[in-house]
């Protein structure tokens, strides 16, 4: 078959923009509600008052005028009105008043920008006569958004792959690092494991720079015995040797004085429990939160630091080297699903702040609580629509949400599967904009700027499908059944 006939078969049966219009589509259907459940409940200061969330649910867009009318809205008049094609969220909530819960609620909460031809726009299941009668392009794939009346589309981010162990020489090789950014509902957090050149082991983590020796976060974790410390590692002789090291620079004996330890360092001057419980959060909240934020996970924290310390010994030792951050494997790309639930996560944070804050307000001055008093839609909505509008991204990501560029039909899909990398262009980063051989049959080698973006800005190949990823929560229930344990035998 030749490679035209090969193309135009792919192309007759698949659309260029479709893995934008399906995470989208996965973001409406189960990231809206995952962003929700991962909040739960709002807790204003008022004693006895908690607000329960439930189910979220958005309709297709509609448009309210002047006079209160309701009615359909299509892509079309947004553009020629500056508008923005957007649609109205509800979210269900419950007050519950000294443990009892009164009537829920559907309230309106905010609209949501929506992608052109995606399974809540009108254009989805339109014929090619009835798109033409509407003004539409019928050859137009949609995958952008129109935000006061300017086709927007969000750029293919490029960044390191999280929760996978990267190992790295750092300080001209004085010191080896294995780091990982552990990532769980929102929040990354880089945590490293470092081996100085004398063998001795820190863990580094958010919201304390500063290494803490592994043994001594490994018994605070549970492993406060050496001989289950110990078989955290491999009994390679190079791990072992560094680890006796470790052993002799390390005074606490259990596991009570290893977060006694751990808290007088974070939080000097306080009294013991709170240093404890301070250590504990530290332990729980920022080291590896995706291995899980609750005392269970302890143990398998600590396994997952002896084979991040593993790495980074075997890699001073010269018995294994170090990982390619170019490599595409260590890479990932977000796209539209991915970027507008990060923005949605952020935006419903400040939601939530911003009711908590109208019911307390309310409390004080002893007016009636009604729930659509103290939800102020504006919060959400405008939030969302600033970044769309600017390309301000969460995360200090700029550029993310560009105009479409309309120039023809080719450049508007090229500029639509374009691929950005967050490092600086003033800097060289010659290694970051090599041609990798990784990139074959994923990205175009041709197809990047001259200049300081040249190697940073790239373009998928044509053939080149971005999946939209799986809950790893199901792969983690079938390994289990499977015998896989997170926790030694």
């Amino acid at each position: 078959m030749a490679y035209e006939e090969l193309t135009a078969n792919y192309l007759r049966e698949n659309s260029l923009v479709k893995q934008f219009l399906e995470s989208y589509d996965k973001f409406v259907e189960h990231g809206l509600q995952s962003v929700v459940d991962s909040q739960e409940v709002i807790e204003p200061q008022i004693e006895g008052l908690v607000l329960k969330l439930g189910k979220i649910r958005v309709e297709k867009p509609r448009i309210i005028e002047v006079d209160g009318s309701s009615r359909l809205f299509y892509p079309m008049e947004a553009r020629m009105r500056d508008l923005s094609y957007t649609a109205p969220l509800f979210l269900e909530m419950t007050p519950v008043i000294h443990g009892s819960e009164k009537r829920t609620e559907e309230v309106f909460i905010g609209e949501l920008p929506v992608m052109v031809k995606s399974k809540l726009c009108y254009l989805n299941s339109k014929s090619r006569d009835e798109l033409m009668e509407l003004g539409e392009d019928a050859q137009d794939a949609g995958g952008y958004f129109v935000v006061n009346g300017t086709e927007k589309t969000l750029m293919i981010l490029e960044d390191l792959a999280p929760n996978r162990i990267l190992v790295s020489k750092e300080k001209d090789g004085k010191m080896v690092e294995a780091k990982i950014f552990s990532t769980r509902l929102g929040f990354r957090g880089r945590c490293t494991v470092e081996r100085t050149n004398d063998g001795k082991l820190g863990v580094t983590l958010p919201s304390y720079s500063k290494p803490i020796e592994l043994t001594l976060v490994m018994k605070a974790l549970g492993l406060d015995q050496k001989d289950r410390l110990l078989s955290a590692f491999t009994d390679v002789p190079e791990v072992v040797a560094d680890l006796e090291v470790n052993f002799e620079l390390d005074e606490a004996k259990n596991k009570r004085q290893a977060l006694e330890t751990i808290g007088k360092r974070a939080a000097p001057g306080q009294p013991v429990e709170y240093q404890v419980r301070r250590a504990e959060l530290l332990l729980d909240r920022y080291l590896l939160p995706h291995i899980g934020v609750d005392e269970s996970s302890r143990i398998a924290k600590a396994f997952f630091l002896g084979r991040m310390a593993e790495r980074s010994i075997l890699v001073s030792y010269g018995k294994r080297s170090v990982e390619d951050k170019d490599h595409y494997a260590n890479k990932r790309l977000k796209i539209a699903g991915n970027l507008m639930e990060e923005l949605f996560r952020y935006a419903f944070q400040f939601f939530v702040k911003d009711v908590a804050y109208q019911m307390e307000r309310a409390n004080v001055r002893g007016r009636k609580m009604s729930l659509f008093a103290v939800v102020r839609p504006d919060a959400l909505t405008e939030r969302i629509k600033y970044s769309m509008a600017t390309g301000n991204w969460v995360g200090g990501h700029t550029g993310v949400s560009q105009p479409l560029d309309r120039y023809n039909f080719i450049s508007a899909m090229s500029f639509m599967r374009r691929v950005i990398s967050p490092l600086a262009k003033k800097h060289p980063h010659y290694k970051a904009r090599d041609l990798h051989g990784t990139h074959y049959g994923r990205l175009d080698p041709n197809e990047t700027p001259e200049g300081p973006n040249c190697g940073l800005v790239k373009a998928l190949s044509l053939f080149c499908e971005v999946t939209t990823g799986e809950d790893e929560q199901v792969i983690e229930t079938t390994l289990k059944r499977l015998g896989v344990s997170m926790k030694p035998e």
